[in-house]
């Protein structure tokens, strides 16, 4: 397993994935890449994650770097990330409350969470008064978190718009057969979603094809990805938790603006 060079990144500029999908202009919503921070090692560089092990002192600096050069209205709702199904009002959300993401329809709150392999689920009403980021692993698909964010709009259906953010590709994204149980459990249209993995009793997951089914199941047929953003395989972009155990985390970060 090839690991990035140790200062992957480091004096780049800070770069950002745009959320492609036909929001309203004064929605701003992006996943950041690992490049422009001040973290070395293997949280270089612009790690954002505070609980991974990196320096707090190079964390509030990317912070505030993050800040500065998105123009952010204001400082994120950063959130302890549980791997479970809560969802909160960001406006309204203590600093490091325990959930897996947020919403608000309050023009310059930022929701944001913390990825590196699992997947940042980015939700916005048509019409650009209410908007949500959701961390997506496997635990919080199995567990109904897709449908629960979706539960957050007032309507769903075409009325709600759906951005699958960089996320582990379906090449690269290995379980066991518990885990695959786990998602297929009384979804059977899943099936479609898994390949055999390299070893036995592994398999393959396509976990941007298991929210899309979710998302369709549930109403919501206004669906964008690029497929091509896989955490895993492109070292010198983004940060993977399976391929290096330590290291950084990107943000996914969303707001209606003024």
């Amino acid at each position: 397993m090839t690991k990035p060079p140790p200062a992957a990144g480091v004096g780049e500029s800070l770069r950002l994935v745009d959320a492609q999908w036909p929001a309203p202009d004064r929605v701003r919503a992006f996943t950041t890449m690992r490049t422009g921070g001040v973290s070395d090692g293997a949280y270089a560089s612009l790690n954002l994650a505070d609980h991974v092990g990196d320096d707090a002192v190079l964390v509030r600096k990317n912070r505030q770097r993050l800040k500065a050069a998105c123009r952010l209205p204001g400082e994120p709702a950063w959130l302890r990330q549980e791997h479970g199904t809560r969802i909160v009002d960001a406006a309204n959300a203590p600093p490091q409350t325990g959930a897996d993401g947020s919403f608000t329809d309050r023009p310059g709150v930022v929701c944001a969470v913390l990825t590196a392999d699992c997947l940042p689920l980015f939700l916005c009403a048509a019409s650009g008064t209410r908007v949500a980021v959701v961390h997506v692993g496997w635990r919080g698909l199995a567990a109904g978190i897709v449908e629960r964010a979706l539960s957050t709009f007032d309507a769903a259906g075409p009325g709600v718009l759906a951005w699958l953010g960089p996320a582990i590709g379906p090449g690269a994204f290995e379980i066991g057969e518990s885990v695959k149980h786990a998602l297929l459990d009384g979804r059977p249209e899943a099936r479609s979603c898994f390949t055999p993995g390299g070893a036995r009793g592994k398999w393959r997951a396509d976990l941007y094809a298991l929210v899309r089914q979710r998302l369709h199941a549930a109403g919501a047929v206004r669906c964008y990805c690029d497929e091509s953003l896989c955490t895993f395989s492109q070292p010198q972009r983004f940060f993977s938790y399976r391929r290096d155990r330590a290291c950084g985390r990107m943000a996914s970060l969303i707001w209606i603006g003024h």
